[in-house]
């Protein structure tokens, strides 16, 4: 085989590869379910820096119980493992010991609120605006894919106002 043959086929075997992946993804979006949650956002500690938000995601809960007498700065519910699942509907932190993420729960306006941290980064475009300071009563929503495994999958950014979702054109 020359130099040319083997060049040929690693250039075919990646493209296959990435191809592949690009399959995969596209059959997750047309095939899993795909909701919109509300979304605060942090800078990461990563080794990457570019145009790019990571996110805790703010979820309603369920199975989580109030502990007697929590530790000063932890979390007074447990247990502080949770899977995301779909509840009519909405994305649910549901309690779980052996669970996929890491929950902080906390009692905000005296409901219990799941913060999990998902370390998912949602890529910016270069001359996009990006979506971080937002006015008075404007909170933050993604709508995600949810695969089998792993973070949610983030496909779009929105600003909800007086109960109204309005998708932001990023371009």
């Amino acid at each position: 085989m020359s130099a040319l043959e083997k060049g040929l086929l690693l250039v075919v075997l990646q493209v296959g590869l990435v191809s592949s992946l690009g399959a995969k993804l596209l059959y997750d979006r047309a095939t899993r379910p795909r909701v919109w949650m509300q979304v605060a956002t942090f800078d990461p500690n990563l080794p990457i820096r570019g145009r790019y938000l990571v996110f805790s995601l703010q979820l309603p809960t369920e199975g989580f119980t109030l502990r007697e007498n929590s530790e000063p700065y932890s979390s007074p519910f447990s247990p502080s493992s949770c899977d995301l699942l779909v509840r009519n509907g909405v994305l649910t932190a549901v309690a779980n010991q052996h669970g996929e993420f890491w929950v902080n729960v906390r009692l905000v306006d005296h409901k219990p609120l799941a913060i999990v941290n998902t370390q998912t980064p949602f890529f910016i475009p270069e001359h996009g605006n990006v979506p971080t300071r937002r006015a008075g009563g404007e909170e933050l929503w993604i709508e995600a894919t949810l695969p089998r495994k792993g973070p949610p999958r983030p496909i779009r950014l929105a600003t909800k106002t007086n109960g109204v979702l309005v998708p932001l054109a990023l371009d």
